[in-house]
């Protein structure tokens, strides 16, 4: 813990906030970056009898259309007493003269973000077993949210979103390329051809996290049980949208991180007891009664999505805007990541 970590002026911090919610800060606040986010950054502070977590964009290159706060602070407010656990959001500030961009206030929820296999294995097979499950009821749950009833029914644009899809992940990567990248460019040519054919089912209309996998998930710790998922986080890319794109992107993070070399983001998928790709897309049609049909297309834009997503994080390494650990590989699994998105193209 510190008085200051880069990115957040905890005397500007604490001046904003009392005058957000007077009298809630009782003590000198200290503060530490939380480890593991390589995308927004997540700061643990406290005076030393209550915690918060604050979340901001990263340091220096930001894209247009990325880490909104906004966002997520109006997906978990709103998901707030539906059966999706969310943290309590406690305030949003828009004045990027507070901390040098937007930010907002959460709860501080008990529970791991488990990212490693090893991590899992500690727990053994059954238990790993258990929380693959309750990745995928959870995720079942958020698809099952009525927008409206939650007063999310202005949160996006379900029609045209998979075709703003593709745009805005193509746009993305013109705007982080560190090098020339053809095979990507010819995934999204095809991704551009192809959507027209599976877009427009209103039946796969909901809320789509956008980033959904294990480790934007705090499991167990709280005393609500060891293996029962006690919050959803990082909701910067939530929408409203085809819920198969969340499904398709959580596949995705498994069959990587099973694969050697494969574990840039996460390798929870090559632990003990862990289920199949085919076992996990069963359990999601059974918990929510949705037959997702053909994945070929949404599995090859999630390959796509998070090519992109890698590329701009390297690309803020090279730039040196990033804060914490493990950066320094980052950039290493976007050829292998674009042409297992070009396999999928072949079966969509």
């Amino acid at each position: 813990m510190s008085d200051d970590v880069p990115g957040l002026d905890l005397g500007r911090f604490r001046a904003w906030y009392d005058a957000q919610r007077p009298g809630e800060i009782d003590g000198e606040l200290r503060a530490e970056l939380v480890a593991g986010g390589k995308s927004n950054l997540t700061y643990q502070v406290t005076d030393g009898t209550r915690w918060w977590i604050v979340r901001r964009p990263p340091l220096g290159h930001v894209q247009a259309t990325a880490h909104d706060m906004g966002r997520e602070y109006t997906a978990m407010s709103a998901l707030a007493g539906t059966d999706v656990p969310v943290p309590r959001t406690y305030a949003h500030c828009d004045d990027p003269d507070v901390l040098g961009a937007p930010f907002y206030v959460m709860e501080k929820v008990e529970g791991r973000a488990y990212r490693r296999a090893r991590e899992l294995d500690e727990l053994g097979a059954e238990r790993a077993s258990k929380i693959a499950g309750r990745l995928v009821e959870v995720l079942a749950r958020l698809h099952a949210v009525d927008p409206a009833a939650v007063g999310l029914h202005e949160f996006g644009r379900p029609d045209g979103f998979l075709a703003r899809q593709v745009r805005r992940w193509g746009k993305q990567l013109e705007g982080s390329r560190t090098r020339e990248h053809p095979d990507a460019d010819e995934l999204h040519r095809r991704l551009t051809e192809k959507v027209a054919e599976v877009a427009g089912d209103p039946s796969v209309v909901g809320v789509v996290h956008g980033d959904y996998r294990l480790d934007n998930c705090l499991v167990g710790g709280d005393g609500r049980g060891g293996d029962e998922i006690n919050a959803v986080v990082d909701w910067e890319m939530a929408t409203l949208g085809d819920t198969r794109t969340d499904l398709a992107l959580m596949l995705v993070y498994e069959t990587l991180g099973a694969t050697a070399g494969g574990d840039l983001v996460s390798d929870v998928a090559r632990a003990q007891g862990w289920p199949t790709n085919e076992q996990q897309l069963a359990a999601y049609t059974s918990a929510s009664g949705r037959e997702p049909g053909n994945m070929g297309f949404h599995l090859a834009l999630a390959y796509f999505k998070l090519a992109v997503i890698l590329e701009g994080i390297h690309y803020r390494y090279l730039q040196g805007q990033t804060v914490g650990e493990g950066f320094d590989r980052i950039g290493e699994g976007f050829d292998l990541i674009i042409a297992a998105g070009l396999h999928a193209m072949e079966d969509s």
